[in-house]
């Protein structure tokens, strides 16, 4: 089983360079960040979690900044987003943003693609809430456009790109792509139309899920080995681990505190006996 990590990064928690370096010393095979760019202080939308919103969600350091720091001092640290909220960004400057990293990390970037919950900080990025998946599914056209061997086109409702020279390109073609999100149909869909696999936060109900998402899979027309299922934010026991091994889970990415270096570490000494 491979181990990765995710943590709210912010300006007060221990810092990308620290982490990376720590992350890739000790064994474990990612960092994935989150991103929020902002949080509106008048907000109806709950908290996905219940309770207050925790303070680090507006404090949040840009992921792709933060995971360029933390490809300058590793070679072998994959360099995830958990996720990226796509609807909230220019598909052709996200393009760049993903291909540039990718090129500059010699490969190592995977993309987690998310529709976000907060519904008012999707509105000032001017998302229409309703349609917001949809607009994913075209900005991530965009993308693959541009990352294209050759000039490519994409005309869709929500974005266009015209055919354009576009580099560099990400190495392997595009990064690994995992969409985030619920089980579901509509999920599922999404990520068997342009994605790699799925990133489910906590791994809860995976037993019921991961079956129903290899035949929608699988009745896509896609390799069933080509699959990949990537829980992300667990809370790690040897129990959980070997669960997710038998379903045939290879990579998880276990919860990490928003917190400075001391306790940082300290979270890491305890999983250690999950990296070997």
């Amino acid at each position: 089983m491979r181990i990765s990590a995710t943590l709210f990064l912010t300006d007060e928690t221990i810092t990308p360079v620290r982490l990376a370096r720590e992350l890739e010393q000790r064994g474990f095979t990612g960092l994935y960040l989150p991103e929020h760019t902002h949080i509106p202080v008048e907000r109806t939308t709950p908290y996905p979690a219940g309770g207050d919103l925790p303070p680090e969600y507006g404090r949040t350091l840009d992921p792709f900044v933060a995971l360029a720091q933390a490809a300058a001092v590793t070679e072998r640290l994959t360099l995830g987003t958990a996720v990226t909220l796509v609807a909230q960004h220019d598909p052709i400057a996200l393009a760049k943003r993903v291909a540039t990293l990718d090129h500059l990390s010699r490969g190592r970037v995977t993309l987690g693609v998310g529709f976000g919950w907060n519904r008012e900080e999707a509105a000032d990025h001017g998302v229409e809430w309703r349609t917001r998946r949809d607009l994913v599914r075209d900005r991530m056209a965009v993308m693959d456009a541009l990352w294209a061997a050759e000039p490519t086109a994409h005309d869709g409702e929500f974005a266009s790109v015209r055919a354009s020279r576009a580099h560099p390109k990400p190495v392997r073609g595009r990064p690994r792509i995992l969409v985030g999100g619920a089980a579901g149909p509509k999920l599922f869909a999404h990520i068997c139309a342009y994605a790699d696999g799925w990133m489910p936060i906590g791994g809860r109900g995976l037993a019921e899920s991961v079956p129903l998402l290899r035949a929608a899979w699988a009745d896509a027309g896609r390799d069933p080995d080509t699959l990949t299922v990537v829980p992300s934010a667990v809370q790690p026991t040897a129990g959980k681990l070997a669960h997710y091994s038998e379903l045939g889970i290879e990579e998880v990415v276990v919860q990490l505190p928003p917190a400075g270096e001391a306790d940082v570490l300290k979270t890491l000494d305890a999983y250690a006996d999950y990296t070997v």
